[in-house]
């Protein structure tokens, strides 16, 4: 799916939302269980009952790579069952080495039908590159995540080598930024806004203004609103682009997992609906594009 494809989407439905399929099997309704593939179901039901108000689904691998081949075709009959007028995100922090990665690609890319697959960039150019030699395909590297461990690494700062120093205190600010700032410079070089976006997670709405001016022209992928406690507002205040939007924010068990019992797709939807009608509002302050 390309760009222009994505942005129409947005702008048609008025929303800029992700569906995240985490679809853990200790957590879904009881009475799908005896079904003869429980996940698979549970997932059909989610996407008939929000496929009008989102324009992607993320599909994270490691619910369904946990249960072996049940999982695999579980994974696999749900990214055809999405079809061709979403955008579909296997969510599998893939990154090694390139021959390696160039199988990767092929895996989500040719063997399944995805549009995107998340990437770990901490090996380098080579390891990503595989993922963007595809046509209307996307790599979504990691950016600055949601997580507490972002502490670790991606929160860091860097300090950066010059040969004079005529300011001692403004070249210290300017040469310590955080390792994830960065990454996002170095792997913006590498593809183009066209086939190249970024996960930032949604708890770190501080940080939003300032990755935009670093990157301001790339999509994001946002996790962390709903269960994680993430605030669509803040994102969308600080991040959208006019005319482009430029997000994708996700939520998965805040609208998955709204109920338990036989209602659980009505519920989901009711959720959705939510989040679709407040994103509409925050579209509304962008610019339309005329191609609409």
């Amino acid at each position: 799916m390309t760009r222009l494809q994505i942005v129409e989407q947005i702008f048609t439905k008025k929303s800029y939302l992700c569906v995240g399929l985490d679809s853990d099997i200790t957590k879904i309704p009881q009475h799908l269980l005896s079904l003869p593939d429980p996940v698979f179901a549970f997932n059909r039901a989610i996407i008939d009952a929000t496929r009008d108000l989102c324009v992607a689904y993320k599909i994270n691998t490691a619910f369904y790579e946990a249960t072996g081949l049940k999982g695999w075709e579980a994974m696999e009959k749900t990214a055809h069952y999405i079809g061709n007028d979403h955008f579909k995100i296997a969510d599998a922090k893939r990154g090694d080495i390139g021959n390696t990665s160039s199988q990767y690609a092929k895996a989500f890319f040719e063997t399944m039908p995805f549009d995107a697959v998340t990437v770990a960039p901490y090996m380098g150019e080579d390891s990503i590159k595989p993922f963007l030699q595809y046509e209307g395909k996307w790599a979504i590297v990691l950016g600055l995540t949601s997580n507490p461990g972002a502490a670790d690494f991606e929160l860091k700062n860097v300090l950066l080598k010059v040969d004079e120093l005529e300011d001692e205190v403004h070249i210290a600010k300017q040469l310590t930024p955080y390792l994830y700032e960065t990454v996002l410079q170095k792997v913006a070089e590498w593809g183009t806004p066209g086939n190249l976006m970024f996960v930032i997670g949604a708890t770190r709405a501080d940080e939003f203004t300032s990755i935009r001016r670093l990157t301001p022209h790339h999509f994001y992928l946002v996790p962390g609103v709903g269960a994680q406690g993430g605030s669509l507002k803040d994102i969308s205040e600080k991040a959208m682009i006019k005319n482009d939007c430029g997000l994708l924010v996700n939520v998965s068990r805040a609208i998955i997992f709204a109920s338990d019992k036989e209602d659980f797709a009505e519920k989901a939807r009711s959720v959705a609906k939510e989040y679709r009608e407040e994103m509409n509002n925050y579209l509304g302050k962008s610019v339309i594009p005329a191609r609409q």
